[in-house]
């Protein structure tokens, strides 16, 4: 078992067709699936960090947790803004489009979404 963040999904097949094609800008892909359940992880390895995405174990609706985020390591800038694009395209909405962030360093260049259930996710290039 690796480590793992799970997020919430509402609805599975649209927050998977944004997981899908938001996480493949950065080299991600699902390596697990079964259902209500998905699994993302670097190269689709299933090593590393993990993010399930799912429908809450106790069958409540999903919610965004208030403070909660997702960040994920872009290996360049061209994959940040890749990421907000596809994420945007995918039914996420904005809540930082990509750019730098000089309060958190001077080089640090991010964007934040939200997925299709609320979920705020981050990506990140520091370089």
């Amino acid at each position: 078992m690796s480590v793992y963040a799970t997020v919430g999904a509402i609805d599975s097949v649209k927050s998977n067709g944004f997981y899908d094609a938001s996480l493949a800008t950065i080299g991600w892909s699902k390596h697990r699936e079964f259902p209500g359940w998905s699994a993302y992880s670097e190269g689709g390895k299933g090593e590393g960090f993990v993010l399930w995405v799912c429908k809450p174990f106790n069958g409540e609706p999903a919610s965004a947790g208030n403070g909660s985020m997702v960040a994920f390591i872009a290996k360049s800038r061209a994959q940040v803004d890749a990421f907000y694009d596809a994420a945007m395209t995918n039914g996420g909405t904005d809540e930082g489009a990509p750019g730098l962030r000089p309060h958190y360093g001077p080089n640090w260049y991010s964007a934040y979404v939200r997925d299709p259930a609320g979920n705020k996710i981050a990506v990140v290039y520091d370089g």
